[in-house]
């Protein structure tokens, strides 16, 4: 299984079609963590799997559950189990939904941890970063899992990797 993962572009409905662009049709979803800004009838977001962030203004979804590969994928904003303060909300979120993976932005800090089996990925603002890595000026994430493994992988805004950004974790941890 392959997705990609992003959040938090605010506006910039460029760097979405770059990133569809690139892949579409190569992964099994790409999944927008929320405050995309775009229009309903947009024709990106039949393209992704998309959810309502607190800056969104048309009614999708506030989270969206995808089956993929025999992993369950539960994508959020994030605001309404209160990310800022912790992931505490979230994790119990992702448990009474079954969740092997979560995706969520809000933070505009990109992030990823492997805790009670559930990988937690945030793939940072694509647009407005902020924390630790911000001078990288906006990241999304890949994630790639096979039977045993997850590697996360983090982009910039040039669709390239980030070297020092790439992780792995053991499903069976």
């Amino acid at each position: 299984m392959k997705i990609v993962a992003m959040s938090d572009n605010h506006g910039d409905r460029q760097i979405i079609e770059q990133i569809i662009n690139k892949y579409e049709g190569k992964v099994d979803a790409i999944v927008h963590c929320g405050d995309s800004e775009l229009k309903a009838d947009d024709p990106l977001v039949s393209k992704l799997q998309i959810v309502m962030g607190n800056m969104d203004f048309e009614h999708f979804p506030e989270s969206r559950a995808l089956r993929i590969d025999q992993k369950n994928i539960l994508i959020t904003h994030g605001h309404l189990q209160n990310v800022n303060s912790g992931l505490l909300t979230l994790e119990l979120f992702a448990q009474s939904h079954s969740a092997d993976i979560v995706t969520f932005g809000h933070t505009h800090q990109l992030g990823v941890s492997f805790d009670k089996g559930i990988l937690f990925v945030n793939p940072g603002s694509i647009s407005y970063p902020r924390g630790r890595y911000a001078s990288i000026g906006g990241t999304y994430a890949s994630i790639i899992t096979d039977n045993h493994d997850y590697l996360i992988q983090f982009f910039d805004r040039q669709l390239t990797p980030v070297p020092e950004l790439k992780f792995r974790f053991s499903s069976s941890q």
